[in-house]
């Protein structure tokens, strides 16, 4: 085609240029080629000076962000150069094979792929070519083609408030939060198979640790929230304090005995008390207990359900967080150069370069937050309180700043909360969330949070009227479901509070699959007669919340022997069952002096254990520490105790009397921790008609002789004799706990 009509142009018939020119004049000759070659060059000029005066005007007003056209592109980097190029394109769109220069192994990496985890990521990167080779030409023709004004920076959300000193209240006890949306929709914004360098995309990674996931966290009726469900079983986290000195001030947990339940104490990952026995002690032997199974029935699978419009929604792309405002793009390299060295794990180089930042920029809000990260990573490292309040102080500057991000100010207040829930102070935390809450008031997971901060403080009437807010605006809300529920449970409204409880756990919600959930949905409908508790019990067991479906405390150390009932031989305790069976008559006689004397000593069990009854307790021993005008009433017994430290020193239990009238019934209840075991001496116990049931075995009192069970299992007690039942109650130490974890558990 091209031969043929090269030859017609070149043949007789003249072409339609060739009219054209010498239509204006032009001749053979040659003279009007060289006017129509200046002619070219001139135009030529012109076009080029209008092409540079368009790229100074688009640059000189800012009408591409080229920063972030590059940001989005620098994902897409598939030859490992650090940048997006044609070499690049050539491999995305299949032209070229992609080269994978071998990575030197770093003691400075911050991630290792392990072998386990290089098929995934070689599947993932086949997944991803496909992806990217679509979605390549429709981000080059939104980053070329975009209008004036589109795909720009979004408009900064900014606040200018100050906001003035909160009150902070000490030595509160907590075990801080719980779960926030934002993070969790922000840790997947990026395809897992790339890195981009940059700082926002570094501070966009650690949103889930800075707004940490606030597993909002045993409880039994009354409720004083003490947010803690799992102490013991709390894992690693990097950004935590660890196990180290940087404790609650005044920390001790709060709990009575078997109501501890009833606390609610928000599961923390920075409260370590990694109570995991260490290799040398016994593996756990727990002794399996026959129940029925309902790992097949349709409830077990409802909490962790995903539809594939889950998944669709879990894949779809998130929006980049804002941490950095205009001004902080301009220094983005610097901010980047501090925030690799705070990565690498050099706190004390990074605080160095933030601290210069700020003083060379004290208006950035990017730079001040790396200084509080800098302080609370600081913190953790010296396992120091005072350093974390510097922090603290510094994370409250970042919003006082202009022009700060709204994401970023989430980020601040919300990590500012939870450390100052770390060191015990609920009123000043319980301030910083409602800032919270009213910057971004229709954010419900920060209402959520601000519920749980007025649990911790024990407020549960305005927690309540946080969660109704909650649900007036979010009715499928699982997380103020569970909570809401809770709170009815705790005002004795259990038919009420099963509904609230039971479909909480069935949303899935993060925040939901809480151990105490699942044990307060179960109690609830054991005291409204439903059997189906069992199947919330065996949930929950699987689920990892319980020991076992019987055994259901939260405050556990792993590898425990386990079993409901023990003999003293077992415990290796049999010098103080001896003593207490060849003193029982003289620890009776002082105990009944005081019933007949002070009778008011004994207190009524306040737990909301009762079905009905009169039950009541007279205490010498809470927690380790001795009641020492209690001990005057019966200086006998007290003395006789004071020579087994196993008892005496317990600090996850007590040592009293307790009466039991006729006609009471104990509700099945389960007490906090498998660290103790306890022993009942029977001292007045009449012939027939008590009886107390632990797991699946009944067993009677006889007095002078000692019964030994373990209370982390399920027990129910029945008083339905013609007088009063009087035992004396002892808890010890778990035999199998070293001398080093008796020391150091936290005290219940």
């Amino acid at each position: 085609m091209a031969s043929r009509k090269s030859s017609r142009g070149a043949g007789g018939s003249p072409s339609p240029g060739s009219k054209r020119e010498t239509k204006h004049g032009g001749s053979k000759n040659g003279k009007k080629e060289g006017l129509s070659g200046s002619s070219f060059f001139t135009w030529f000029m012109v076009i080029a000076l209008l092409g540079v005066w368009t790229s100074v005007a688009v640059v000189w007003f800012e009408l591409v962000d080229y920063e972030e056209v590059l940001g989005k592109l620098g994902i897409y980097d598939a030859d490992g150069d650090g940048d997006f190029d044609v070499e690049d394109a050539k491999v995305l769109l299949g032209l070229k094979e992609r080269s994978v220069p071998a990575q030197p192994t770093s003691p400075d990496s911050e991630e290792t792929i392990q072998p386990a985890d290089k098929s995934h990521v070689e599947s993932e990167h086949k997944n991803a070519d496909v992806e990217l080779e679509e979605e390549i030409q429709s981000v080059l023709h939104e980053a070329l083609h975009s209008q004036p004004g589109e795909g720009h920076e979004d408009v900064d959300e900014s606040i200018n408030d100050q906001w003035q000193e909160k009150e902070e209240v000490h030595g509160e006890t907590f075990e801080a939060p719980t779960t926030d949306d934002l993070l969790r929709e922000l840790e997947n914004e990026i395809p897992e198979a790339y890195e981009t360098p940059d700082s926002d995309q570094k501070d966009a990674d650690l949103l889930t640790d800075d707004l940490g996931a606030m597993e909002s966290e045993p409880y039994e009726a009354p409720v004083s929230y003490e947010y803690d469900m799992d102490v013991e079983k709390t894992v690693s986290d990097p950004e935590a304090p660890g196990d180290s000195d940087l404790m609650p001030e005044d920390a001790i947990e709060h709990y009575t005995e078997d109501g501890v339940h009833g606390d609610y104490n928000e599961d923390h990952v920075e409260s370590k008390h990694t109570e995991d026995v260490v290799a040398n002690e016994p593996e756990e032997s727990e002794m399996p207990v026959q129940a029925e199974d309902y790992s097949n029935d349709d409830l077990v699978g409802k909490s962790e359900k995903e539809t594939e419009q889950d998944k669709t929604e879990k894949a779809k792309k998130k929006k980049k967080p804002k941490l950095l405002n205009k001004f902080d793009k301009t220094i983005k390299a610097e901010l980047d150069a501090a925030e690799k060295l705070r990565k690498k794990g050099k706190v004390e180089e990074a605080l160095r370069a933030f601290e210069e930042l700020v003083n060379q920029y004290p208006q950035s809000p990017r730079a001040r937050y790396g200084k509080a990260q800098s302080e609370d990573d600081l913190a953790e490292k010296m396992r120091s309180n005072e350093m974390l309040q510097k922090a603290i102080n510094t994370y409250d500057e970042v919003v006082s700043l202009p022009n700060v991000p709204s994401d970023l100010i989430k980020m601040s207040l919300k990590r500012e909360a939870d450390r100052q829930q770390f060191l015990g102070r609920m009123r000043g935390s319980l301030v910083t969330l409602q800032k919270l809450v009213q910057l971004f008031p229709s954010d419900t997971s920060f209402k959520n949070d601000l519920g749980v901060g007025y649990l911790l403080i024990g407020d549960n009437s305005n927690a309540k009227k946080v969660y109704e807010e909650v649900l007036s605006l979010a009715p499928n809300d699982g997380f103020a479901k569970v909570h809401y529920g809770f709170i009815l449970k705790a005002e004795n409204k259990i038919a009420e509070s099963i509904p609230y409880l039971k479909e909480g756990l069935e949303s899935g919600d993060p925040g939901t699959d809480d151990g105490r959930f699942y044990f307060h949905l179960g109690d609830a409908l054991q005291r409204m007669g439903d059997k189906e508790a069992y199947k919330w019990y065996e949930l929950g067991y699987q689920r990892g919340h319980f020991a076992s479906v019987w055994q259901r405390s939260l405050y556990n150390v792993k590898g425990l022997k386990a079993q409901p009932w023990w003999t003293a031989r077992e415990t290796g305790y049999t010098e103080l069952v001896k003593s207490l069976e060849k003193n029982w008559k003289l620890i009776r006689d002082e105990g009944l002096a005081v019933m007949d004397k002070k009778r008011s000593l004994f207190l009524p069990e306040d737990e909301n254990l009762r079905e009905k009854g009169d039950w009541s307790q007279f205490t010498l021993w809470q927690q380790g520490r001795k009641n020492e005008n209690a001990c005057k009433s019966v200086p006998k017994t007290c003395a006789l105790l004071e020579r087994f430290p196993e008892a005496t020193g317990c600090r996850r239990g007590q040592i009293k009397y307790s009466i039991m009238h006729p006609g009471t019934h104990v509700w099945p209840h389960t007490g906090p921790t498998n660290c103790r075991l306890r022993m009942h001496l029977g001292l007045v116990i009449p012939k027939e008609g008590c009886r107390i049931r632990c797991a699946q075995e009944n067993r009677t009192w006889e007095e002078g002789k000692v019964l030994i069970f373990d209370d982390s299992f399920e027990h129910e007690v029945w008083q339905d004799a013609e007088n009063y039942r009087l035992i004396f109650i002892v808890d010890v130490w778990h035999p199998e706990l070293t001398a080093q974890q008796r020391r150091t558990l936290p005290a219940i």
